[in-house]
């Protein structure tokens, strides 16, 4: 299909294809909002900012003793539903002169969409790792010593592999580090070591080795005060729908331009065996979920 604006030779310039291109350059981008950390199962269909998401838990029945002559006691299903909000709309526009020589230089690959992508992949991470931060459950904050460091962030990382254990945590767990608790913990033997326990090396996602049940991953958006968080992709979830990219002459300048639409939210998911159910058939989601816990650092103590 040819635009006004092209020459009849020119064709590449195909609007239509770019949502899922677009996709495929803004995932390995995410750390708080991938799929190691937080899942994307209720999506749903996303139209507009405010759209809400439902999401349903279905409580456990409860398990009887059978005896005669009593019988047997029908329970009827119960669930309690939770609410993901659509709370962002984040928007892009960019002015160029030439719309055709910036997509035959390279189509999504050219270095403004590139900035494009990144601009809104960090926009979604920053806000997802705040949901995420904000409803974990805070352990006590990390205190090393001078020549200790290594081994005390290490030990945290063990400790949340625990506080996890506790609550029957399944395997497939992920702990997110800052750079500087990243540039220790690679000192410690375990993870300079890590392909002698699983995979080592910095991959897509910010991953950089998978050890003791746990992805380790690592990230420059982290919320202030965090400096570590473990957990579970099932205690978190990111729904996001790009509404597409557009194209045009501009109004007010002698140019075009090219913009996209994302919206997404995020939420702690709650679980009826772990969280506690309101008489009105809701979530107390106030309190911290025990799927995810958080930890800072005392780097004074370390000087």
């Amino acid at each position: 299909m040819a635009f006004t604006y092209q020459n009849p030779a020119t064709h590449s310039f195909v609007p239509e294809l770019w949502d899922s291109d677009l996709l495929t350059q803004f995932d390995p981008l995410l750390v708080w909002a991938s799929k190691l950390v937080a899942n994307n199962k209720y999506a749903g269909e996303i139209r507009k900012k405010g759209d809400v998401v439902h999401i349903n838990s279905l409580l456990r029945p409860t398990v009887g003793d059978y005896a005669l002559p009593d019988g047997m006691t029908s329970q009827r299903p119960e669930t309690v539903d939770q609410k993901l909000n659509i709370t962002e709309a984040k928007y892009l526009q960019v002015l160029v002169e030439d719309v055709e020589r910036v997509q035959l230089a390279g189509g999504l690959d050219s270095p403004i969409n590139q900035q494009m992508i990144r601009s809104l992949a960090r926009a979604a991470d920053t806000f997802m790792g705040g949901i995420i931060a904000k409803g974990a459950t805070a352990l006590p904050t990390v205190k090393p010593t001078t020549g200790s460091i290594p081994q005390a962030l290490y030990s945290a990382v063990l400790d949340m592999m625990l506080a996890l254990d506790d609550n029957d945590i399944p395997a497939g767990r992920y702990v997110v580090v800052s750079p500087r608790v990243k540039r220790y913990l690679v000192e410690h033997p375990a993870i300079a070591n890590a392909a002698a326990y699983g995979d080592s090396g910095v991959t897509a996602n910010g991953v950089v080795a998978r050890l003791a049940g746990f992805t380790v991953l690592s990230t420059t958006a982290m919320p202030t005060g965090v400096d570590i968080v473990a957990g579970h992709s099932e205690f978190a979830t990111y729904a996001s729908q790009f509404t597409g990219f557009r194209e045009g002459q501009s109004e007010k300048y002698r140019a075009d331009y090219i913009d996209t639409l994302h919206l997404y939210g995020g939420k702690i998911v709650r679980y009826p065996e772990l969280d506690t159910k309101k008489p009105d058939n809701t979530f107390d989601e106030a309190s911290p979920t025990k799927g995810i816990v958080k930890a800072s650092v005392d780097w004074a103590t370390a000087a």
